[in-house]
């Protein structure tokens, strides 16, 4: 864990329902790239670990006979179980309200385990060997994240790009210049360093996809006041009173930056480990 900075159920408090709307997709062959990668027969079963509203267990739920998320937020939850059945897959989809620390939880063995841009929140060490005990012989772990060595240029598209840097000052203003996590801050951001966590588990590999991104997205006002309040450095019950303040300036800047009401942007690339449970310890 980060060293003084302690995990609480508020961290993601109020930001379920902003995510499906606020966050950039990943990657449009996202998909397609692990059932290349991973050969799944179909009947397997997914552990998703920190599965926040379903975003990945979900994309990947054709791939499988059963999902299984995990995540501590209630709305997180609450909102995952609502997208499988608006999909079609509530039977094959059970969404579980605990912490990964907290497992294996009697939920049983896996052949895929996924770790979507949660890992960081973690526990790691100890998530890290609790989950290769309950993946299968040759199970596959993937860690998964937006690629962040890419520039992405907005040349060619119609509208502004949207101004991040701003929206962080606006941020900055009302919750203090330290980033805010749950009753917490984190003045140096969240820990890297994943692949040695791993490898002291004892996981094999990694093999490194990357899926390429750049597709153009448009992104109203909504998309954008929806991304900063999925975001756990601003998350919505942070404002506390003045919430409504902090968004009535957020769209006054979002207004001023394109007055027509659109921003441009181009979905990131994503970036995929994939580490195998390999008996054999080589």
């Amino acid at each position: 864990m980060v060293a003084g900075w302690e995990w609480d159920d508020t961290l993601f408090s109020g930001s379920a329902a902003y995510y499906e709307r606020g966050r950039l997709p990943y990657a449009p062959g996202l998909a397609d790239a692990l059932a290349e990668a991973l050969r799944p027969d179909g009947e397997g079963r997914l552990l998703d670990v920190g599965c926040g509203p379903g975003t990945i267990a979900l994309s990947l739920a054709h791939l499988f006979g059963e999902i299984v998320g995990v995540d501590p937020d209630r709305g997180m939850i609450a909102e995952a179980g609502r997208r499988a059945a608006d999909r079609g897959v509530g039977e094959k989809t059970r969404w579980v309200r605990a912490r990964a620390e907290a497992l294996p939880a009697g939920l049983g063995t896996f052949a895929v385990a996924t770790l979507a841009q949660s890992f960081h929140w973690m526990d790691r060490d100890l998530v890290a060997a609790t989950v290769r005990d309950m993946l299968q012989p040759g199970g596959a772990l993937v860690h998964i994240s937006d690629l962040k060595t890419e520039h992405r240029t907005l040349d060619g598209l119609p509208h502004p790009a949207v101004p991040y840097a701003a929206v962080d000052d606006l941020v900055k203003r009302y919750l203090g210049p330290v980033r805010r996590a749950g009753r917490g801050v984190l003045p140096q951001g969240t820990p890297g360093g994943e692949a040695e966590v791993f490898a002291r588990a004892g996981f094999s590999g990694p093999r490194r996809l990357v899926v390429p991104g750049g597709q153009a997205l448009e992104r109203t006002f909504d998309d954008v006041v929806a991304w900063v309040f999925s975001m756990s450095f601003s998350a919505p019950h942070l404002f506390e009173g003045c919430r409504d303040d902090f968004e009535g300036d957020l769209r006054r800047l979002l207004r001023e930056a394109s007055p027509a009401g659109r921003f441009s942007e181009r979905g990131p690339g994503t970036e995929v480990f994939v580490w195998r449970n390999d008996p054999s310890g080589r």
